[in-house]
């Protein structure tokens, strides 16, 4: 780039940046005389020109076939100007032409838009053109929309992951041959993935969690530095060493990665530009990477900062619970579904015993540390989709959506279980204890204030009672929690104290009137209560994890018995047990039940197992190996109460069943509710469909005795025929059965119609 006499470039190349930045930019720049001829031009402009700067016969090309010494418009149509009308305008600030077209030898044309400038101070005046190509416009503009696009995405709220997403896809929309990476830096010495929707997912997930460093690839040693890292070639880079195969068996061979800075210099992250082909960032990357980092670390601080002030509005400083607001907003939310759904909601008001004892004599410190530790003792109690806030001091409430009175007098004593552990502050052992008042959505209130006072006023009541227990806000429901709390501890005594016995029931075949099979059924009887009924106690037991010993307990003494009957020749056919379907997610229950038989010498063909409809609704694998495997053992499997549950049938074609039940409540009305039996017959043609045994429980009369076996029912079991009694009393009535039979049978053979003759 020189005059005659050399002046240019001792002007204006003598400094290494300019000249880096003339050589390197994707800008078109030409200087000419006041003749029209070129006098230099930058390597942008001799690339689209398609023609060298200078002949020379030394480099094979011949004198006057250069740049320099050409006429522009001989390489550049300016649509109709002349050289000497251009150069007027420029003189007398006049209008220039604004675009044009580069001709070059054996190329498409290339069209360019002009900026010109009149330079002054050499010997003589220079014209100085700049030229921007329609492509290097539109990446210009494209670089501008990206801002724009990412900016509004910024204020409107939208996720940090979501915003750093599309900043990645619209990069590799504007730029195909790169990939982008976003990864934050997590604690000061790790990356995260957040960002990179073209990496191959493998790749993302090895090098998430990556510790950074001197020499841990580009993103890794540029967050460690603080400053860009430019890996042209992946293979050779010794920055890479550690992660080369990880990177090439993926087909990536360059990487660029810049740290993402906040406005006080600290390291955010880092974002990357991945090539299929080992070279350098172009000028145009550059560019974007530039904008690209700059919008990432606006788009962090603004995450950061929205996540604090919204901690700050809706979570307890001290604890990191929801506050009053955050627990309001979640409870009319939850209080609207359940309008809609009639589900129940409980809310309980927890305050902790004598803690202004404890911060008035400790100090304020060591208060803290006894709230910071109760919220983590509670929060270990509430699985996602409960809240658990502090509303300040030493009170807690909690929200629990579709909890009814019945558990939630389990999840307060689970509560009162977990604060009595003993805890060390300030060098003395202190056992927290709290009072909880308890108010249910709709009885006691169907908004968040009604029911907040209500469990307020009960956790007073609590207080008042002598403190560590719960209360409910109305009466009844506190009586019926009481009396579950009494009934699980005495639970937890009945089977060692020898408290539960069985009764037997038989079930009868509707057409010869013969015994089929006995089922048992477990009784309590407590020293104070006297007879407890099995609706009250069996659900008990499964909510607080005592049915597996009672259902082990049921099904070893109702076999033994069967044992004990036959060696003392009394023929029973077989025994029926039923089985919670808490029993069968434990891995166990086949074994037992080959074991119990095994002991017994009872074959497994005179055992049926009586299980609901809810387990056969499961998708735990669990739960359906265990059934194919008693149905391989040959134990029969029953479905009790059939036609209360799920109206879906699938299960019964799914699943090894051999029976049904149907449910009393069809068969009571059966010969009064002319209703009721197309429903029975239905499903006595479904089970004969199927090939299954039906058995319809609550018999209560002969009319109803009599219409299930016209329909086609195998057996009956009720009050008609007995009802459940001990294994001696069932002993006797067997004897009395079996020979009322045998009498009916005679009598009906005496009469002229039986065939049989006299």
């Amino acid at each position: 780039m020189e005059l005659a006499d050399g002046t240019l470039d001792a002007a204006v190349m003598s400094d290494p940046l300019i000249r880096a930045t003339v050589e390197q930019c994707g800008t078109g720049l030409v200087w000419v005389g006041a003749d029209g001829v070129i006098v230099s031009a930058n390597p942008c402009f001799v690339r689209w020109a398609g023609r060298p700067a200078r002949g020379s016969a030394g480099h094979g090309i011949g004198p006057g076939t250069g740049l320099v010494g050409r006429p522009l418009l001989s390489v550049l149509d300016l649509g109709g100007w002349e050289w000497p009308s251009v150069w007027a305008s420029l003189y007398d600030e006049g209008a220039l032409p604004g675009a044009g077209t580069i001709r070059a030898p054996r190329a498409e044309p290339v069209p360019v838009d002009l900026h010109w400038q009149l330079l002054t101070g050499f010997s003589e005046p220079i014209a100085f053109c700049q030229m921007q190509g329609f492509e290097e416009r539109e990446r210009a503009n494209a670089i501008a929309r990206l801002q724009q696009d990412v900016l509004e995405l910024v204020a409107a709220g939208r996720s940090l992951k979501l915003v750093l997403d599309f900043l990645c896809r619209q990069v590799e929309t504007c730029a195909p041959e790169v990939t982008c990476s976003v990864l934050l830096l997590e604690n000061g010495r790790s990356l995260r993935h957040a960002a990179a929707p073209s990496l191959p997912t493998a790749y993302s997930a090895a090098i998430d969690g990556t510790q950074i460093g001197p020499s841990v690839g580009s993103c890794g040693t540029a967050a460690w530095r603080g400053a860009p890292v430019e890996v042209s070639d992946i293979a050779t880079d010794p920055l890479w060493a550690n992660y080369r195969d990880l990177a090439l068996s993926h087909g990536l061979a360059a990487c660029w990665s810049h740290p993402i800075k906040g406005r006080d210099a600290r390291v955010l992250g880092t974002f990357a530009l991945y090539y299929r082909e080992s070279h350098g960032a172009t000028a145009f990357h550059r560019r974007m990477l530039e904008a690209c980092v700059h919008l990432c670390a606006l788009a962090i601080e603004h995450d950061r900062a929205r996540a604090e002030i919204n901690r700050l509005a809706f979570y307890d400083t001290l604890t990191g619970l929801p506050n009053r607001q955050l627990l309001k907003d979640r409870a009319t939310a939850a209080l609207a579904l359940a309008g809609r759904t009639r589900q129940p909601v409980t809310l309980m008001f927890l305050d902790l015993d004598r803690f202004k004892i404890i911060n008035d004599s400790l100090g304020h410190a060591a208060g803290d540390r006894l709230l910071v530790e109760v919220a983590t003792r509670l929060t270990r109690l509430f699985p996602d989709g409960d809240t658990l806030a502090r509303l300040g001091g030493d009170e807690f409430v909690a929200l629990l959506p579709g909890c009814d009175a019945a558990h939630a007098s389990l999840v307060a004593e689970r509560i009162l279980a977990a604060l009595s552990q003993p805890i060390t502050i300030a060098d003395l052992t202190l056992t927290p204890t709290a009072s909880v008042g308890i108010a249910v959505h709709p009885d006691d209130g169907h908004d968040f204030d009604t029911l907040l006072r209500q469990a307020d006023a009960a956790m007073y009541r609590a207080k008042q009672a002598g403190r560590n227990r719960c209360h409910f806000y109305r009466r009844d429901m506190n009586e019926q929690a009481v009396r579950r709390l009494e009934m699980e501890a005495a639970l937890r005594e009945a089977l060692d104290r020898g408290e539960f016995t069985l009764n037997f029931q038989p079930q009868i075949r509707l057409e010869s009137r013969r015994l089929y099979r006995v089922e048992a059924l477990i009784r309590w009887t407590h020293p104070r209560w006297g007879a407890v009924s099995p609706v009250e106690f069996i659900p008990l037991a499964e909510e607080c994890g005592l049915i597996d010993r009672i259902d082990s307990w049921v099904l070893e003494s109702s076999v033994a018995q069967l044992a004990r009957w036959r060696a003392a020749g009394v023929t029973v056919p077989g025994m029926a047990v039923n089985m919670s379907p808490v029993r069968f997610a434990h891995g166990d229950l086949v074994e037992q039940v080959r074991q119990v038989l095994a002991a017994a010498q009872v074959p497994p063909g005179d055992l049926t197992l009586e299980i609901t409809e809810r387990l056969m609704m499961t998708e735990e694998v669990g739960v359906h190996d265990a059934l194919d495997a008693l149905n391989d053992l040959g134990v029969m499997l029953s479905i009790d109460d059939f036609g209360t549950g799920y109206s879906s049938l699938s299960y019964l074609k799914r699943f090894p069943v051999g029976e049904l039940k149907i449910d009393r409540s069809f068969v009571k009305e059966l010969d009064i509710d002319a209703a009721n039996r197309p429903l029975v017959r239905a499903m006595i043609q479904i089970g004969q469909s199927l090939g299954l045994t039906v058995v319809a429980e609550g018999v209560e009369r002969e009319t109803q005795s009599r219409m299930l076996k016209a329909d086609g029912c195998c057996m009956g079991q009720g009050y008609h025929y007995a009802r459940p009694m001990d294994a001696d009393a069932f002993v006797d009535w067997l004897r009395a059965w079996d020979a009322q039979v045998a009498e009916q049978d005679k009598q009906n053979c005496a009469l002229p119609d039986c065939g049989f003759g006299l």
